[in-house]
């Protein structure tokens, strides 16, 4: 079984900035291998702790026998951030998804490329029963490190009991918990199953909820557990929106970290940012219709900055949704201090040597 390295455990639970990695594809949608390494040195020039590929944004697709890019993407991420000889320490995360047998195999491919941890999805597996999800968790957790995953319904997801998650924290190689059901209530009962937990010092707790990033990041729990209450903080975010204006995201966290440690009152501006990423959030994820969008999104952002040389995706039907780019144009418009346009600019040069 492998386990944490003590550096990578500490960087998780200090909290950290992960963004979920797009895969970059040229016209004819195949593996733009050299954008793809152009994405992953971006993000580690940008201040992330972490990347997390082969998740959905890397988009579920590359699994398929006929595509076949789901070791490769992880590979290339991992070579990156070998080369890149960084002196922090630097967490890789690998999504898993699939049954059971599906999910070993993923996992055995993620120790194999040098992974840390596994983003352990429950994608496409609503025939599973609550206890098989777990027996699954467990078989996974018997190789490699997870990180659960709440992913919301409106992209593969499924409503998840408290009985659910507090189980699940029992298991002895969690480490973290991504939630991204984009429902408070939902979000709560998992904190709450977390604190009730004899392992809520062990568990880190991370945002991945688009819609509610600040406000996410800002607030210390507290629940009452026999009696006693425990406290409990999201420290950092593993989240698609961080995949784009990577930067400023770092920066976002860095003074949300020193607002909690620092035991002040937070400043109300801090309320009206929340509401104003959680807009830019609406264009890119393209919530007005129901995220359909959301990665083509994603990829129109990093394609303006020029990262990716278009928004292709490996489903022809996924796309821009009507109406999306005005909202992307507005956004840009509106919130201009929030975008890392003149990082990349400056730097964009210097991320391509060798790679063409």
């Amino acid at each position: 079984m492998k386990t944490l390295k003590p550096e990578i455990k500490k960087l998780l639970h200090k909290g950290t900035v992960i963004p979920a990695h797009p895969l970059a594809l040229t016209k004819n949608r195949q593996l733009d291998e050299s954008r793809q390494r152009l994405l992953t040195r971006y993000y580690m020039a940008s201040g992330a702790g972490g990347v997390a590929v082969g998740v959905h944004t890397t988009q579920f697709q590359i699994r398929d026998p006929k595509i076949n890019l789901y070791r490769k993407v992880l590979q290339l991420a991992s070579e990156e951030i070998e080369n890149a000889h960084l002196d922090r320490p630097f967490i890789k995360v690998a999504g898993v998804s699939g049954d059971t047998t599906q999910a070993v195999r993923e996992t055995a491919i993620c120790e194999e490329l040098g992974y840390d941890i596994v983003l352990v999805s429950t994608n496409g597996l609503g025939s599973f029963t609550e206890e098989a999800l777990l027996e699954r968790t467990r078989k996974i957790a018997e190789i490699m490190p997870v990180f659960g995953f709440y992913l919301q319904p409106a992209v593969g997801g499924r409503v998840l009991s408290y009985d659910f998650w507090r189980t699940f924290t029992e298991i002895g190689n969690v480490y973290a918990i991504k939630m991204a059901p984009f429902n408070r209530y939902q979000t709560l009962e998992v904190v709450r199953a977390v604190c009730a937990s004899s392992r809520n010092n062990e568990i880190a707790l991370y945002t991945g909820n688009d819609d509610n990033i600040v406000a996410d990041l800002l607030t210390t729990y507290e629940v009452q557990v026999n009696g006693r209450p425990i406290k409990k903080d999201i420290v950092g975010g593993l989240l698609g929106h961080w995949a784009v204006w990577t930067k400023k995201a770092v920066e976002l966290l860095d003074d949300i970290h020193d607002i909690k440690k620092s035991g002040i009152a937070i400043p109300k501006e801090w309320m009206t940012l929340n509401a104003a990423i959680t807009d830019t959030n609406a264009a890119f994820f393209d919530a007005a219709n129901n995220f359909h969008g959301c990665i083509a999104g994603i990829h129109e952002v990093l394609r303006r900055q020029g990262l990716l040389n278009g928004i292709w995706c490996l489903d022809v039907q996924e796309g821009l949704s009507k109406g999306q780019i005005e909202e992307i144009n507005r956004v840009y418009r509106d919130y201009p201090e929030l975008n890392d346009d003149i990082f990349v600019k400056n730097n964009l040069q210097e991320w391509e040597k060798g790679l063409y």
